[in-house]
């Protein structure tokens, strides 16, 4: 198995790949300067849907920036999804995928996968069983 810390991170918007980070690049100090930034805002406070969340833990603060990587992917803001990308690459090591879901009718979703890659969960297939 990978060491942890070489594995990707991809975000998949409607089951296509968008975005992917590489956790075996090294990161520059501004860049981790600016995570650390981000933590320090959330530690205000954070308003998760419609319920602020004033100490969110560590999962919170995920889900917070990953509604905030895919907006800012929608709006196309790419230099933000790609700071938002970082932060979930380094503050989540074990996370493996954002998958998100948006139609107009429905909204958006979004799902943060633990426990497998987007190449594993393209390769799983889903069985139906007849009634």
């Amino acid at each position: 198995m990978k060491d942890i810390h070489t594995k990707k991170l991809t975000v998949v918007i409607n089951n296509n790949p968008i975005l992917e980070f590489d956790r075996g690049k090294p990161l520059p100090g501004h860049q981790r300067q600016y995570l650390d930034n981000m933590d320090t805002r959330m530690d205000q406070g954070i308003l998760l849907g419609e319920a602020p969340i004033d100490k969110p833990n560590a999962l919170e603060r995920a889900q917070f920036v990953a509604n905030s990587m895919v907006n800012a992917l929608l709006e196309e803001k790419d230099a933000l999804a790609a700071a938002m990308c970082t932060y979930l690459a380094k503050r989540m090591p074990d996370l493996q995928q954002v998958k998100a879901s948006h139609d107009a009718e429905k909204g958006l979703s979004i799902e943060l996968v633990f426990d497998r890659s987007f190449e594993k969960a393209q390769q799983e297939q889903v069985i139906e069983f007849k009634p």
